[in-house]
């Protein structure tokens, strides 16, 4: 059975500071590809970083499509031959801002997606994202992206589950948070119940590193189509690269017993 070769490397922007960010994001990705990763994952927002005080803020340190860190981004997939998957704080019209993932293909292809679900403060920053999370036919595998809280919205996972991606790479930035004693971050716990009610592999890079006063969950997971972790899943609050070979077909068969299919069993008539 092919497999597919992922990385999560959960990183330290440093918010505001464009230059570090895209030096930071070349050697995770300089490094996956030295793994033969076929596909990384960095963090949300992680040209940019991610607290900020306000929109005129975020703007300054937003990019457009043509900017200097996409720019990058494609000039590195096509020499490494890899699929990038991460976040960045992209420019729109009239002052505007998204909270944005690319997917960046060897070939020079660029599929970006806007957050459609805002978390907090982000409301207050963020234009939402007004399209369904895209799914990609690329040369290894039908990929997905989303980010962040949209893990937490059932219908929006539902959706590229539906057109049948294998694949979904999500850029997040998991703030931490109390739980009880021995219990692990909900997020992940989110992640792996996701994945296993739609039989998805799922690829979630968080970040690390405190910025103005707010500490990470540091949660970055890979989990195969049943749910189970195959690297990562704890709170690890520094950075960490986590590496994973999938067998993507696993997510083509929806089938979980003689009589139950994932997708087929749904009665939305009822719902």
């Amino acid at each position: 059975m092919t497999q597919l070769r992922v990385v999560c490397h959960q990183l330290a922007p440093r918010i505001g500071d464009a230059d570090y960010n895209r030096a930071l994001t070349e050697r995770a990705i300089r490094g996956a590809a030295s793994l033969n990763a076929q596909v990384i994952v960095l963090p949300e927002l992680i040209q940019s970083g991610y607290a900020f005080g306000d929109k005129e803020e975020a703007f300054k340190a937003s990019e457009t499509l043509d900017g200097p860190t996409l720019g990058l981004w494609k000039s590195l997939a096509q020499e490494l031959g890899i699929i990038i998957v991460a976040g960045f704080c992209e420019r729109l019209s009239a002052g505007r801002v998204a909270n944005s993932a690319a997917l960046v293909e060897p070939t020079g292809r660029l599929t970006v997606y806007r957050k459609a679900h805002l978390w907090d403060r982000e409301k207050l920053i963020f234009a939402p994202g007004d399209a369904p999370p895209p799914v990609v036919d690329t040369s290894v595998g039908r990929i997905a992206v989303m980010i962040c809280y949209d893990l937490e919205l059932p219908e929006w996972v539902r959706l590229p589950a539906l057109a049948q991606a294998d694949l979904l790479c999500a850029p997040v930035n998991w703030p931490d948070g109390p739980r009880p004693v021995g219990e692990r971050p909900a997020e992940i716990v989110r992640v792996q119940a996701n994945a296993a009610v739609n039989r998805l592999f799922i690829a979630a890079c968080d970040r690390c590193g405190e910025e103005r006063g707010v500490n990470w969950v540091g949660g970055s997971v890979i989990v195969d189509a049943d749910g189970y972790p195959l690297a990562g899943a704890t709170s690890h609050q520094e950075e960490q690269r986590l590496v994973a070979d999938l067998p993507l077909e696993q997510a083509g068969n929806k089938s979980i017993s003689a009589h139950n299919h994932v997708h087929q069993d749904r009665r939305p008539e009822l719902y």
